[in-house]
């Protein structure tokens, strides 16, 4: 071969390929509502450090944490329209778009974190990333979020009772808002960042969630009585703009789901230690803590709930019985 031409070859043979690298490369910007040093915030990191290293540079995704770009809702259409690629959900604000993800926001329908997490590897969990991956968002892993528990600033909560006529702060869900007023409550909608000034000020007199969260937010401050309800045990998602994803190509693929899942390893472990820190220091603040020795009269009143929901989405009848089914 000539020289000149040989050269030229070479040259050319290495443009293409550094076309076609970049070609592959993607810079992705993902949303995270959790303060730094939240176990999720640790584990949205690391699973940004294992995209770039899994992929060897092809992807890269820079997290903004603290609902920086938006607050939940608003994320979650972006990432379904595309104007984020990545984020950290809670299933709840899912449920109203995807019917099969609101099967996990009703109450009482898990046993424990553990049953939760055995529902969600097996089919049932399946059937519940079909539902969302075709409103445009596929779970890559499941995050813990431990289990969702009343708290206000007047009283103990032993018995639904002790709701009655309280204004409760849900998240946006009917499923809540309707958990709420079967309970004898007045569901509050409302975004997670004005929780605490709504607390605060009485225009809400209660609230719901877990140990870090009432911990982090400094919602024991103005809600000193928490009482485990453990009324809601929802998984959050570390979800993808459907179209993303099947863009990718298999190795691609396998790349992102493994960062998540070992993003969600670590993000368990940390779970589990943060909701022990955050149970001590709010304690050791002062805030008054009940057992309910008697959850029946809780569950009971979700029946309602219950037969709205399935008279709604009768072809979710079977997947709430194979959750129910799940030992």
């Amino acid at each position: 071969m000539n020289k000149t031409i040989k050269t030229a070859f070479v040259g050319a043979a290495t443009a293409i390929a550094m076309l076609s690298s970049a070609a592959y490369a993607a810079e992705w910007r993902g949303w995270n509502i959790h303060v730094d040093g939240y176990p999720n915030t640790v584990a949205m990191d690391k699973f940004a450090e294992l995209v770039a290293e899994k992929t060897g540079g092809e992807i890269t995704l820079q997290m903004f944490h603290g609902g920086t770009l938006g607050d939940q809702p608003d994320a979650i259409e972006q990432v379904r329209l595309g104007g984020l690629e990545i984020g950290n959900f809670n299933l709840g604000p899912i449920g109203p778009i995807a019917p099969e993800a609101n099967v996990v926001s009703l109450p009482f329908i898990f046993k424990d974190v553990d049953h939760m997490f055995r529902v969600l590897d097996g089919e049932a969990g399946q059937k519940i990333a079909d539902g969302m991956a075709a409103k445009g968002l596929v779970p890559l892993a499941w995050y813990d979020a431990g289990a969702r528990s009343f708290y206000n600033a007047d009283h103990a909560i032993n018995a639904p009772t002790d709701l009655q006529g309280m204004k409760v702060r849900v998240m946006n869900n009917d499923l809540y808002s309707g958990m709420i007023s079967q309970l004898g409550g007045n569901p509050s909608p409302m975004a997670f960042g004005e929780v605490y000034q709504a607390l605060k000020t009485g225009v809400v007199d209660g609230a719901e969630n877990n140990w870090p969260s009432y911990e982090s937010t400094g919602h024991f401050e103005v809600a000193g009585f928490y009482s485990l309800s453990q009324h809601l045990i929802i998984p959050e998602c570390v979800c993808i703009n459907a179209d993303v994803f099947n863009g990718l190509s298999d190795e691609q693929k396998t790349a992102l789901t493994e960062a998540a899942q070992e993003s969600a390893e670590l993000q368990r472990q940390l779970w589990n230690e943060r909701e022990a820190a955050s149970r001590d220091k709010v304690m050791a603040a002062g805030v008054t803590m009940n057992e309910i020795a008697d959850k029946a009269p809780f569950q009971d009143a979700m029946a309602p709930v219950y037969e709205a929901y399935l008279e709604a989405n009768p072809d979710l009848r079977p997947l709430v019985e194979l959750i129910q089914a799940t030992e």
